[in-house]
């Protein structure tokens, strides 16, 4: 471009050279250009020239930049000059020049360093003014995904601003961190954070964490980080690298998850845990000492006005005070503070009007864009108080996640649907209960057991409700937008609470009742009537039958049309026409004719589960729909026939499950004539060419040659079961890591394996989760357990490793760190010293099952108490040694135990006492199994003729206002 002819003397020739620019051949030498022209400047071409010569008006520069006044109208030699030299970042002057001349800029992420050096460097106010009002916005911009700026450009814009002393820069990265530090923590340059700036982030009032949880995992991360950095500061250094975790609020945190720190963090970890054991014991008290000596801090939930998720799953420490501590303004003085806590303290687990107190206090705080809370395992909260403090202090709350909160009763539900009108998900899953419809029970009564010696006795105390809330009265109207509604395993809900549910909740979509066994099924036809909108049904292990099918059957006069293209369908105005999800797993009530006949009326499902049920190929050829994308037909009858056609009928199909279906093995009758017939290689071969599979789950019918077939469908697979029937070679399972890299679950039932096989599953698969092996055959030694895997959380080895002594187990610590779940069955050469190891290795442990191990509990189970996270243990037949006292002793030294399974067998004394309602603490159910002896007529007349054989199963368990205990013939 050439430029224009000077018209005077106000013309200045910049000669723009950058010093940091790396020779190019391919580059232009020099290139003229002038501010005159400047809207019609090539950019990309003018930076591709070693030199630029812009012709620009004088007065211009001198009026709005600094630089440049003292350049161009100083007493230096320099200002008389027709042509001066600037050495700088070429596209950075070009910007200036271009701002200088009433170009517009537009501000953004890759350019804002650049332009704000540059307004910086020239002394352009205006463009330093525009700079910081763009960075300010952007920086207040509370939704990340309108336009986000990348921790690297984030971190990259701190340490500019630090080191130019730009005020303004470091205080909003420092406050844009803060306020999306959830966000920030899962970026992999989280750890690239400079301590000071984490820090900053960490004492700034905007940090917003959904949980202290969050936050403490974020900190051991950057912590791993750092590791080395921090090793290295002077001796001098007031930095300790530790430090850094006296941020977190250790009494917000989950003892599950402490627990597990102690194997990471021991000093600190063991900090947390005292702090929490003590909270589980007098919380009242510590929490009123806190709050007259002014020191709340620590136990005040971190709340925000950028807070949209708050998490107290697994605080079972946590009480209602601490949660309007919370919401408490904070300019209360000591007094006024104390005055509130210690009310709701003398009220909490008794009845009382909560508003009434807090009418009487100043304004409660309020948290608008919180639209979810989750108090999960928070077993010592009064739900009156939360249900309170919910509504007060969240107007926009939508989802509570409440599940393992036995004591949170339907009245507390209707109570909060009444309360929070905007809520439209509840999640109270409790534990399902091991007693079944399919299992033969031999008595049943609705009052405690004192002694557990075989012959249960009745207990005289008096089952007290455990709700603080008034009944629910349907008197009033109430209008509820609950569309998802979780209560699976609540045996405390009958009829009636269905059908309030029906009435309330009128756009309910989704329900989930799995293992709500006093529910019968006219109660569930009621309640299908009632709620025509639901599209998705849980009612695994129901009374749901015949009356129930009739009722989705039926026409539905309140079809909203959203069927699309097939609202012409024969069936499209029934109910069972629009279901998308249902599980129907050991529901008996339904018998072959009902089942054909729901088949025939669901069109568009996409999850069907119908595992143990009376399901045969009739009733799945009369299904006709094409959305399925799993399906569970284990423990059926159906045929490789039927599932063949289901198959090619649902190309989408991501989970198949078929295990136990014996009908699936088939050889081709080649003296039959119609060679169409499908077989099992047919559908694994329909399957391999059809389906792009996640999980499969696969017995009878499956072998080494059907998975060759399968191989195109399996590559992204996550999760393998092979059961009972299925017959892989050594060969073909030690390739399935390879077939399989992204599996994270394999579960192997009754298959020969090798320490081949076990160790490529755990050297191969970095994102192994799970790895069960039941009943297994081969070679397997302790050579298979010498493998390293970081990840793997769960680890079930039942009777496949009778070899297995306590060094092995010292090894498997070592080389599976990170476990929480572990089962054991038939290591006979385990002994009391495993309890030790287990505590030691694994503190972070929520589930032990340890079946006929030896002598484990020869001496008593004193040392897993250690386990402090325990919700679930199961000891049986390792050893008589466990005193009478074991259930009161693991109900108070293991705050998250929720299910106790024991065996008569193990007992010292001859029996276990039973506990009260007050001593269980939080159980839901124990389960005390009672052996016989039996003869073998194969021995002699000795002791060692007669072995124990499982007679029955004691099982003990609450419900929300009672205590029931069944006797029944399973070993469960």
């Amino acid at each position: 471009m050439a430029p224009s002819s000077p018209s005077d003397d106000d013309v200045v020739v910049l000669e723009l050279t950058d010093p940091c620019a790396v020779d190019d051949q391919s580059s232009r030498d020099e290139i003229s250009i002038s501010t005159s022209d400047i809207h019609s400047w090539n950019l990309d071409l003018i930076l591709c020239s070693r030199i630029v010569k812009v012709h620009a008006n004088r007065s211009r520069l001198v009026e709005e930049s600094c630089y440049f006044r003292g350049l161009l109208s100083g007493s230096f030699s320099e200002s008389s000059l027709h042509q001066v030299s600037v050495q700088w970042n070429t596209e950075g002057v070009l910007s200036v020049l271009r701002y200088i001349h009433g170009h517009s800029l537009n501000v953004m992420p890759d350019n804002f360093l650049l332009l704000l050096e540059a307004a910086l460097y020239f002394g352009v106010d205006n463009l330093y003014l525009e700079c910081e009002t763009w960075f300010r916005h952007i920086t207040s911009v509370k939704d990340l995904h309108i336009q986000q700026m990348p921790l690297e450009m984030v971190l990259e814009i701190w340490k500019f601003g630090r080191e130019h002393g730009i005020k303004f820069v470091q205080e909003l990265c420092e406050s844009y961190l803060s306020q999306h530090f959830a966000w920030a923590s899962s970026c992999s340059s989280f750890g690239d954070i400079p301590y000071d700036l984490l820090l900053s982030c960490l004492e700034h009032p905007w940090l917003t964490v959904e949980c202290e949880k969050q936050l403490c995992e974020a900190l051991e991360t950057w912590l791993a980080n750092n590791n080395k950095s921090l090793d290295g500061l002077p001796s001098n250094s007031s930095i300790d690298k530790f430090d850094i975790l006296k941020k977190v609020k250790v009494s917000l945190l989950p003892l599950e998850y402490a627990a597990g720190l102690r194997r990471r963090l021991l000093q600190f970890a063991d900090e947390v845990i005292c702090s929490i054991l003590n909270l589980l014991k007098d919380s009242s008290y510590s929490l009123m000492h806190a709050v007259t000596r002014g020191d709340t801090e620590k136990y005040r939930i971190r709340l925000t006005q950028y807070s949209e998720k708050i998490v107290l799953s697994g605080c079972t420490h946590l009480t209602a005070p601490f949660l309007f501590l919370a919401v408490l303004p904070h300019g209360l003085d000591v007094m006024q503070k104390a005055r509130i806590i210690r009310a709701l303290v003398e009220l909490d687990g008794h009845r009382g009007d909560y508003y009434r107190i807090l009418e009487k206090s100043p304004n409660i705080l309020c948290f608008g864009h919180v639209n979810e809370v989750n108090i999960s395992m928070c077993l010592k909260m009064n739900f009156g108080a939360a249900i309170a403090w919910l509504h007060m202090a969240f107007p926009s709350l939508k989802i509570l996640k409440a599940s393992h909160c036995l004591h949170f009763t339907m009245e507390d539900l209707f109570y909060l649907i009444r309360k929070c009108l905007l809520m439209n998900e509840v999640d109270l899953t409790v534990d399902v209960s091991p007693v079944t419809p399919t299992i033969s029970v031999l008595s049943a009564t609705v009052e405690g057991s004192q002694f557990f010696d075989g012959k249960p006795r009745k207990n005289s105390e008096k089952v007290i409700p455990l709700s603080n809330i008034g009944k629910y009265s349907l008197g009033k109207p109430v209008v509820a937008n609950i569309s998802k509604l979780t209560l699976e395993g609540r045996n405390d809900i009958t009829d009636s609470d269905l059908l309030c549910i029906s009435i309330l909740s009128d756009s309910l979509d989704y329900l989930n009742i799995k293992g709500c066994t006093m529910v019968t099924d006219m109660g569930i036809s009621n309640l299908i009537c009632k709620c025509r909108k639901v599209h998705s049904l849980v009612l695994s292990y129901t009374s749901f039958g015949r009356i129930s099918i009739l009722t989705l059957c039926s026409s539905n006069t309140s079809s909203d049309g959203s069927h699309g293209v097939y609202h012409c369908h024969k069936h499209s105005d029934m109910m069972a026409f629009g279901l998308q999800q249902l599980h129907l797993d050991s529901c008996k009530g339904v018998d072959q004719t009902s089942m054909a006949q729901l088949m025939s009326h669901t069109y568009m499902l996409k999850i069907l589960s119908l595992k143990d049920t009376c399901l045969i190929d009739d009733a799945l050829y009369e299904f006709m729909g094409s959305s399925l994308e799993s399906l569970d037909v284990s423990e059926t009858m159906v045929s490789s026939q039927a599932l063949t056609h289901i198959i090619k009928m649902n190309p989408r199909m991501r989970c198949l499950k078929a295990t136990c279906c014996r009908n699936l093995y088939q050889f081709k009758d080649k003296s039959m004539p119609d060679i169409s017939s499908s077989t099992s290689e047919d559908l694994f071969r329909e399957l391999g060419k059809t389906c792009i599979l996640e999980e499969v789950a696969l017995g009878w019918g499956f072998s080494s040659f059907q998975l060759e077939m399968l191989k195109p469908s399996i590559s992204k697979l996550r999760a393998i079961t092979l059961g009972l029937g299925a017959s892989l070679d050594n060969q073909t399972l030690s390739v399935i890591p390879e077939v399989c890299p992204q599996l994270e679950s394999v579960i192997l039932n009754f298959q020969v394996i090798s320490d081949n096989v076990v160790r490529k599953i755990l050297q191969s698969l970095k994102q192994l989760q799970m790895l069960w092996l039941c009943c297994c055959l081969g070679d397997l030694t302790s050579f298979s357990l010498r493998i390293s895997n970081v990840n793997i959380k769960t680890l079930k080895l039942e009777w496949v490793t009778p070899w297995m002594t306590n060094t092995d187990l010292v090894v498997l610590t070592e080389n599976c760190p990170s476990l929480v779940e572990l089962s054991l069955s038939g290591c006979k050469l385990l002994d009391s010293s495993t309890q030790e190891i287990i505590s030691s290795g694994w503190p972070g442990l929520t589930l032990i099952h340890f079946e006929s191990c030896g002598k484990v509990t020869a001496h008593g189970v004193s040392s897993l108490f250690n386990c402090k996270a325990v919700e679930d243990l199961l000891l049986r037949h390792n050893g008589r040694g466990i005193g009478r006292n074991v259930i009161y002793d693991a109900a108070s030294k293991l705050p998250l135990l929720r299910k106790l399974a024991l065996d008569l067998c193990d007992a010292c004394d001859g029996g276990f006492d039973g506990p009260n309602l007050t001593e269980r603490l939080y159980m839901r159910n124990i389960r005390i199994s009672r052996c016989m002896s039996h003869k073998c007529g194969l021995e002699l007349q000795s002791a060692e003729a007669f072995k124990p054989v499982h007679k029955e199963t004691i099982v003990m368990e609450w419900t929300s206002a009672e205590l029931r205990t069944i006797i029944v013939k399973e070993r469960i």
